[in-house]
């Protein structure tokens, strides 16, 4: 494998809006503030999702520009008009969350009409960051936008580096449209090798690119915010509305309800389980364009919707079991926030689980495509509270050690240094060259 880091665990500014606001605004910084900035290394980051949309990648990005900030650096954020940018387009700064943002038009992507992929002219973006020191940009899309991004620096001699998150070529299978599957990998590997690296979130998701002759990668893998996702959530109120006893089993979904999601899975294994456990109940939380037709369906499944914030960490800690059936994800949060919550997940030995989930340890791994290991499985952990409780407190003390910090460190360094300087200065304990193949 080509050059593959791994490790062992794992003051608003002015906006520009693309056709909204003026190419070159005033920046009316205070001087002391201004020299203050500039002396202060510039990450920008270029993404068509962000927060407030709710999904793994605007999640991760969001910790990403809080936790750089933390840390000394300056952020800057490009992305695509969101719905919240028509009441309040200064929404993100004013939250704390960048420095400064240049917002371009969007489009809605097709079967995620909620998401926009983001047009813009490379010689725009290229007269945007000449604005202003730049040390390095981060592209987290393969979009139209990411790769006007990636020309702009190259054309300013702007060390680009950019993000796999999302399997997009293994979507196709599951919307009808797998014949552009061979030509979305040809472009995928033609997009990353034109950046100086490849961030990638599991050791998993390194191994699939270097098969499809991507590289350089280095592992960057995820944390999660133990304080917000905590045990001490759970709500007996909550269980009471769903329905449940003290002791009754509740299984729990958190994600999009998309075909890419493998949710027949998790019905399959909730329904098996009623079978035994008359009483036991299934949450999904989360929305998508399968929402209507399993409602019809499954009239017993409890359909939350949307969850944030304080509402999603009752959610969590109120249920026991925690379903993760995908098999495209290239890492999934949600495994993470489930473990600091106190759960047992039960997932494919792949992606988050396989990074930080040990075999009836802290969690239950079943291999790739094992459907019928994955519900039995679920049966199991029912049948065996004792298991499961032990499985659940060991969940909980191993999420305590995968703090955001780290990986904001992690991705710093390797962002504004090529990969050798991060083999040849990093802690050798974390920052091993490793090579396979």
């Amino acid at each position: 494998m080509r050059h593959l880091h791994s490790e062992c665990m794992k003051t608003p500014a002015h906006l520009t809006a693309f056709s909204r606001l003026p190419a070159r605004p005033e920046r009316s910084l205070p001087l002391a503030k201004a020299a203050w900035l500039t002396q202060r290394r510039h990450i920008v980051i270029v993404s068509e999702t962000f927060a407030p949309e709710v999904n793994g990648v605007a999640h991760t990005l969001l910790q990403l520009c809080r936790g750089l900030l933390a840390q000394g650096y300056r952020v800057s954020l490009i992305r695509p008009l969101q719905a919240a940018d028509k009441q309040t387009p200064t929404h993100a700064v004013d939250q704390g969350w960048c420095h400064d943002q240049l917002l371009v038009p969007g489009m809605p992507l097709p079967g995620y009409h909620s998401l926009h992929f983001g047009i813009a002219r490379s010689s725009r973006l290229r007269r945007w960051l000449a604005e202003q020191p730049v040390d390095a940009v981060y592209v987290a899309t393969q979009g139209p936008l990411g790769l006007a991004a990636v020309r702009a620096a190259k054309a300013l001699h702007i060390r680009v580096c950019s993000g796999f998150h999302t399997n997009f070529h293994n979507y196709t299978h599951y919307y009808r449209v797998g014949f552009l599957d061979a030509w979305l990998r040809r472009y995928c590997r033609w997009f990353h090798n034109q950046t100086a690296l490849t961030l990638v979130p599991s050791r998993q998701s390194a191994v699939q690119l270097d098969a499809m002759g991507i590289g350089p990668c280095a592992l960057w893998s995820r944390g999660v915010d133990c304080q917000a996702f905590d045990p001490g959530h759970r709500d007996s109120g909550l269980r009471a509305e769903w329905g449940v006893a003290a002791e009754t089993p509740v299984l729990l979904y958190v994600g999009r309800l998309a075909a890419e999601k493998n949710l027949p899975l998790a019905l399959r294994s909730y329904t098996a389980l009623k079978r035994r456990y008359p009483d036991a109940r299934l949450v999904l939380v989360g929305d998508g364009p399968l929402r209507s037709e399993l409602t019809r369906n499954y009239p017993d499944v409890i359909f939350a919707g949307v969850q944030r914030g304080q509402a999603l960490a009752r959610y969590y800690a109120s249920a026991d079991i925690f379903l993760f059936p995908s098999l495209t994800d290239t890492f999934g949060n949600v495994v993470l926030e489930a473990m600091a919550s106190g759960l047992t997940v039960v997932a494919y030995d792949m992606a988050a689980a396989r990074e930080h989930l040990r075999q009836a340890q802290n969690g239950l791994t079943l291999p790739a495509g094992d459907e019928q290991g994955f519900v039995m499985a679920v049966e199991r952990l029912c049948r065996e509270p004792q298991l499961c409780q032990r499985l659940r407190q060991q969940a909980r003390r191993d999420a305590l050690t995968l703090g955001w910090s780290q990986q904001i460190r992690r991705f710093a360094q390797l962002l504004l240094n090529s990969s050798q300087e991060v083999s040849r200065h990093g802690d050798k304990s974390r920052d091993t060259l490793v090579r396979t193949g």
